[in-house]
């Protein structure tokens, strides 16, 4: 197979168009086209050809693993999920099977791009800010995919949730806790967030409200 002609992508940088004799088109990276060696009339023998797609696939596939990185921070499940995701188009087949999903993870990871002990922090933190309890971090945790060891160390870094708890039953009760149904309006608001039982209850005692064990 012989190559017809190259030239760079006008729409991506560090991109490059090789157009083979047979009228197909192959984009590359540049680290293609210096291991390869590539350029105008260079014959590939079959061999050479098979590692060249191999390598452009999988430079391909890290390229939209990074790009998913920079948009948001995300869990190893999460972008495994995502490189090995069905297109839009049911015609085209997944951008990676999931060994070549797993391989460029490793990747991310042994670059320290990719973390779920430092993005588990980063849930946490960001959840506990918002107000939510740790039933809820926790199922933000599980639906992001991050393995269940992380958790314990990720959630030790939250705060004593008396302060958040305090804050939003003053708020919803006005300080004045007697009304039983706003009580436990407020109550269920707390349990949706996530917060224990057993937290809710001793905030409403610091508030003051007559509650039933």
């Amino acid at each position: 197979m012989r190559i017809s002609k190259i030239a760079p992508s006008r729409h991506k940088d560090g991109r490059w168009l090789i157009w083979l004799e047979d009228g197909s088109l192959l984009r590359v990276g540049e680290a293609e086209m210096l291991d390869f060696s590539l350029h105008a009339g260079l014959e590939l023998d079959d061999a050479a050809a098979d590692r060249l797609l191999a390598a452009a696939r999988k430079g391909r596939l890290r390229e939209k693993a990074l790009a998913l990185l920079t948009a948001r921070p995300m869990s190893r499940r999460e972008l495994i999920d995502r490189l090995t995701a069905c297109p839009r188009d049911r015609e085209k087949p997944p951008l990676a099977d999931e060994a070549q999903a797993a391989e460029t993870a490793d990747w991310l990871e042994r670059l320290g791009l990719l973390n779920d002990a430092e993005y588990a922090r980063t849930v946490v933190r960001h959840y506990s800010a918002k107000g939510y309890g740790p039933y809820k971090v926790r199922d933000e945790l599980y639906r992001r995919g991050v393995a269940r060891e992380l958790w314990e160390d990720a959630l030790a870094e939250t705060a004593d949730p008396c302060a958040a708890i305090d804050a939003f039953l003053r708020q919803k009760l006005k300080g004045a806790p007697t009304d039983r149904r706003e009580l436990k309006k407020a109550s269920d608001a707390l349990a949706r967030r996530g917060y224990h039982w057993s937290d809710i209850s001793e905030g409403l005692r610091r508030l003051g409200a007559d509650i039933e064990e």
